[in-house]
Order: structure tokens, then C-alpha cells, then sequence
């Protein structure tokens, strides 16, 4: 069964807490990108994922027909997420209602939703990143992944 397309609003997004964690591993980036494929599998959506500590990729799987063009488009939410510390989603409708928010960033970053930050200590340590469907699709896939990380935790 295909899930309706979601619709998020500013407030909504602002009023979801932080993913906070006491300490991010490359084990925990590969736990979390396996409840990203389980998500993506259960929910029958065409998608990649990637979990980043820092700069450095830590888990890829690329599942459906995506391919390498997610890769370069997920490049660009997580610099947008690392720009603004908030869910790419969240810095997209941000920017909708100010597009001054985005003044002297080029193309490369991208405005779309599919990644959501992960903090340790209060600063952003990791990010997880979707892309492969329409960007709300990609972020409500995101956040489950993340939500069924910290409730395993």
C-alpha cells in the first residue's frame, strides 16, 4: 500500500526535538542506515541513503533506480543542513518564507528535504540523508529512520 505524500509546516518541524545522542560511531552510522533501508523497504519508496559523520561517508546504499545523481543531490542537503543546523526540509520552508536566508550560497546547496541532523553534546556531528522521491518523502523517511534509532537506543 503506497503512503499518502505528507505536508509539513514550520512550526511542526521547529517543535520536533533535536536528534541528540551522548556519542555517534561509525557502528551507530551503519545502525542507522539499516533502519533506513528497512523503513524504505517497508514502505515500498525508491530511495538512497547516506549517514555521514562529519565530512566522511560512513554508510551508502542506494536501493531502487537511484544511483550516483542522489549521491551529487544529497551532497547538497547536507551542506544546507550544516549550514543551518535544522532538517533541510525545515531550512527549504524557511527559505520559502525568507529566501534572503539563502543570499551568497550557490547552486550546490540544495533546498530540499531528506536530511536531518544528529548531535553530540549540542553540536552536529553526523547527518542522514534520502533522496530518491518527492523531498517530503524523503524527509518523513529520514525522520522514522531517526526515530527508530533514539527509541533503540
Amino acid at each position: 500500500m503506497t503512503r499518502p505524500e505528507p505536508t509539513y509546516t514550520i512550526e511542526q518541524l521547529q517543535n520536533v526535538p533535536p536528534a541528540e545522542v551522548s556519542s555517534f560511531t561509525r557502528d551507530d552510522a551503519v545502525r542507522l542506515g539499516e533502519l533506513a533501508v528497512e523503513v524504505i523497504r517497508e514502505w515500498g519508496r525508491d530511495l538512497a541513503v547516506d549517514v555521514h559523520i562529519g565530512d566522511e561517508l560512513a554508510f551508502r546504499a542506494q536501493l531502487g533506480s537511484t544511483g550516483q545523481g542522489n549521491a551529487e543531490v544529497m551532497q547538497g542537503k547536507i551542506l544546507v543542513t550544516k549550514k543551518f543546523g535544522v532538517s533541510s526540509l525545515l531550512a527549504r520552508l524557511l527559505k520559502e518564507a525568507d529566501p534572503s536566508i539563502a543570499d551568497g550560497l550557490d547552486e550546490s546547496y540544495k533546498f530540499w528535504g531528506g536530511c536531518v541532523p544528529i548531535f553530540v553534546d549540542g553540536q552536529l556531528a553526523a547527518t542522514i540523508t534520502t533522496s530518491g522521491e518527492p523531498d517530503v518523502v524523503d524527509h518523513e523517511a529520514t525522520a522514522e529512520a531517526v526515530a527508530r534509532y533514539l527509541a533503540g537506543r
